[in-house]
């Protein structure tokens, strides 16, 4: 078992990690433009299409984002309508 002095921290190496999650985000985020574009994008799960839902007034409330209807895919998203 190796020591480190005392005053020195040893440095965590994240890289691969940062690497995965910017890879998915950017997937998910790809997804989400490809939606609002109007396209039918399949859950890669179950393949059935899947759900855009988003706030089309102020008054909506509810759960939005993307979503197929077995619960494969749920991208929760935080919108809110601008007028």
């Amino acid at each position: 078992m190796s020591e480190t002095s005392p005053g020195k921290t040893q440095k965590l190496d994240f890289s691969a990690i940062n690497k995965t999650t910017a890879k998915s985000f950017n997937a998910q985020k790809n997804l989400i433009k490809r939606l609002f574009k109007g396209n039918t994008v399949l859950c890669e799960t179950c393949k059935q299409p899947l759900q855009l839902i988003v706030p089309t007034d102020k008054q909506q409330t509810g759960k939005y984002g993307v979503f197929c209807k077995q619960g494969c895919t749920d991208i929760e998203l935080e919108l809110e309508v601008v007028l």
